[in-house]
């Protein structure tokens, strides 16, 4: 595993982590001496998805980094400006930008409000393209710049082109632009990768489902998440970059093969875009 001061005084910015998999990213970068500035919409407890954006703060700090709240919206180029201003302002740069916010919905197409439908475009596609874009002026000027977008590899299996033909979208839309990034800023340096989970993840979009209480128990923690992401993050950028990884080859790579800490069960729910062997 990456050294635990491998990310020491490094800035990330970083979208929707105000709990889940990307609370724990930022907690577990936090660990390793990170700044962290997160942009989220939650201010506010919810009744029903634990955490806020200052909670966050509070979880980044006590594990030892140093956390900025920036309470906004990812689909607003003023609001992302705002965050990545913030960690220039604060921090003094950007090292690493995080595209962790993301919607989901999953209904037949017939039956997709066009809200949702929308919704999902812009949380997913234009808040990725916004972010990574306000941060890459200040990620040019780093030692070791990354960016990393929780997206799947693009996977062309019919199944998953039909099964939610508009979330499939949205989620290779994300993948799409951060291999276009990969590719349009190889020569700067800056590196551009995707990660995906292997199996579903313990989080409250999960617990939210009808039976929720069930995919838990065959869910992942975060921190799977969270150990990959710092373990890609703390390569250097020239030779990590244009990938899509899935967290557990990550972890395999770095000889991490027992996963049982990460709970889950024997059997754990294997995530969308992923085809068994």
């Amino acid at each position: 595993m990456s050294s635990q001061n491998a990310l020491s005084d490094r800035t990330m910015v970083i979208s929707g982590a105000s709990r889940g998999i990307g609370l724990a990213i930022a907690v577990a970068a936090a660990r390793r001496g990170a700044n962290v500035v997160l942009l989220a919409k939650t201010a506010e407890p919810h009744p029903k998805l634990k955490g806020t954006v200052h909670t966050a703060v509070a979880d980044i700090e006590a594990a030892g980094g140093k956390a900025v709240a920036v309470v906004g919206d990812v689909r607003k180029e003023d609001n992302v400006q705002r965050a990545v201003d913030t960690a220039v302002e604060r921090f003094g740069g950007v090292d690493i930008c995080v595209n962790n916010a993301s919607a989901i919905a999953t209904e037949p197409t017939e039956s997709l409000s066009v809200k949702k439908y929308d919704l999902m475009q812009e949380i997913n596609c234009r808040g990725t393209f916004l972010l990574s874009k306000a941060a890459l002026p200040h990620l040019r000027e780093s030692s070791n710049p990354h960016i990393l977008t929780i997206a799947p590899p693009v996977n062309m299996n019919p199944h998953w082109l039909g099964v939610h033909p508009s979330y499939t979208l949205s989620k290779y839309g994300m993948s799409l632009l951060t291999l276009g990034f990969a590719a349009e800023y190889a020569d700067a340096g800056v590196a551009a990768n995707c990660l995906w989970p292997e199996t579903y993840i313990a989080t409250s979009a999960v617990a939210n489902t009808p039976d929720g209480e069930a995919l838990l128990a065959a869910s992942r923690s975060p921190e799977i998440m969270a150990d990959a992401a710092v373990e890609i993050l703390s390569r250097p950028a020239r030779t990590t970059t244009g990938q899509c990884f899935v967290d557990a080859d990550v972890l395999a790579e770095v000889g991490v093969t027992d996963l049982s800490r990460y709970g889950g069960g024997d059997h754990p729910r294997w995530d969308f875009f992923l085809d068994k062997e």
